[in-house]
């Protein structure tokens, strides 16, 4: 079976939640350093002390609490505000009106804003807004008037607290559309194999009995039309969207060689396996049944390997090459295979000698469903990090040129090149369709 492609989603909140988490143990140790080093200024610093104990022992103790959004639930930022609100609110109890009236910080300090920054993360900006409104309130009972200072405080608190809750919505609004978009590009994927693999077998075979059909008559002509109907309609269902990964070609030209052949590269394909999609592959030994009568192949003397998948992709491609060629180009076209080892990448060319094609028949081809090349030639090239080139000049037949980028670990270091004799190449390309 195919190896599944797995879609990774990566959480933007993750880093939030552990920035936070190691906000609070700071701004704790920050708190109880504040009152050690004014402890002597504070007129009942026990009610102080049992704070900061139970500050302590609940920032500690709920550190797994604030890891991720599952485990901060509701009621755990409700008692977690509450205490934030409650150290604000004991700050005239234990600290002396004096040091209030100058701005003295409360008991919890910069620890409170923590606690907002909980409700942002987990909630967005409205449960921001909710937090820090209370917070606010909170202050200004505990100053007793709206000072400059205290109000310069809350509306930092407020703020702050809103624009990184408003961050984190628009954060969590593109991961999903990300992950949305991942999702359909691998259905897309998906959907271009199955398209290939119709391509390659369904389609060709009901237009094979449509055109054997009305040769024969009788019944078998109906059975053609029949077939025909149904081909118009899988292409419409294909043509709807793109498609993946291939099998075997059809078939090399027909001529008395070409079942023979046909049949050889079909179970040379089949024999890779996903296993071994990496293990280099000799790729002259995919080509060769397609040789025959009409099919002249030039490959170097030395091995050609490639991944066996990467192998299998080109194999195919050029039989779908030959397939047009066959259904194309005329009972008496000729067409010839041509392997070129380059260092940094494989040429396979397909050329052959039929009337060419006219100018915006392919474009035209792909409106009425007709997908050889987009799918079977110049999609699997694609998929495996190539490409393809298709040259046709009317009269003088067409060129298929296929490009693969060479492995760096299956070199052979041999960069020798084929030669057909006959074989009409022309790499000076002429009118590029």
């Amino acid at each position: 079976m195919p190896k599944r492609q797995r879609v990774m989603r990566m959480s933007v909140e993750q880093p939030l939640w552990r920035a936070l988490a190691g906000y609070r143990v700071l701004t704790m140790l920050y708190a109880v350093g504040l009152f050690a080093t004014g402890y002597d200024r504070f007129p009942r610093p026990g009610v102080a002390i049992a704070y900061y104990c139970v500050l302590s022992g609940w920032t500690l103790a709920t550190l797994p609490r604030v890891a991720n959004a599952v485990s901060c639930t509701r009621r755990f930022l409700a008692a977690d505000l509450t205490l934030a609100l409650a150290g604000i609110l004991l700050t005239p109890v234990a600290d002396a009106p004096a040091r209030i009236a100058d701005g003295g910080p409360t008991l919890p300090s910069i620890w409170t804003a923590g606690s907002v920054l909980a409700f942002a993360v987990k909630g967005g900006w409205r449960w921001a807004a909710f937090a820090s409104t209370a917070v606010a309130a909170a202050n200004l009972v505990e100053r007793g008037a709206a000072t400059r200072d205290t109000v310069h405080n809350v509306i930092l608190v407020w703020v702050a607290s809103i624009a990184i809750g408003y961050v984190v919505e628009v954060a969590r609004a593109s991961e999903r559309t990300l992950a949305r978009a991942l999702e359909i590009e691998a259905a897309t994927r998906e959907r271009e194999r199955l398209a290939r693999d119709i391509h390659d077998g369904v389609l060709q075979v009901l237009a094979m009995v449509q055109r054997r059909g009305a040769v024969i008559g009788g019944e078998a002509a109906e059975l053609g039309r029949l077939a025909g109907e149904q081909e118009v309609a899988l292409r419409t269902l294909v043509s709807g969207g793109p498609a993946s990964v291939p099998r075997a070609p059809r078939d090399a030209l027909a001529d008395p060689a070409g079942d023979t052949a046909r049949g050889a590269a079909v179970g040379t394909l089949d024999e890779g396996t996903d296993d071994d999609a990496d293990a280099p592959v000799d790729l002259r030994a995919l080509l060769t049944p397609y040789a025959g009568a009409r099919v002249s192949l030039a490959e170097p003397g030395a091995p050609v390997p490639l991944p066996a998948a990467a192998a299998r992709e080109v194999a195919a491609a050029v039989g779908a090459a030959l397939d047009n060629v066959r259904r194309h180009a005329g009972e008496g076209a000729r067409a010839w295979i041509l392997v070129e080892d380059e260092p940094e990448s494989v040429i396979v060319t397909v050329r052959d000698d039929g009337p060419g094609i006219p100018q915006g028949r392919l474009a035209q081809a792909e409106d009425e469903g007709r997908l050889g090349v987009a799918l079977s030639i110049r999609g699997r090239l694609r998929d495996i990090g190539g490409s393809a080139e298709l040259v046709s000049v009317p009269g003088q037949g067409t060129e298929v040129e296929l490009h693969v980028p060479r492995n760096t670990q299956t070199t052979n270091g041999s960069g020798h090149t084929g030669s057909a004799k006959g074989a009409p190449w022309t790499r000076g390309k002429a009118e590029s369709r």
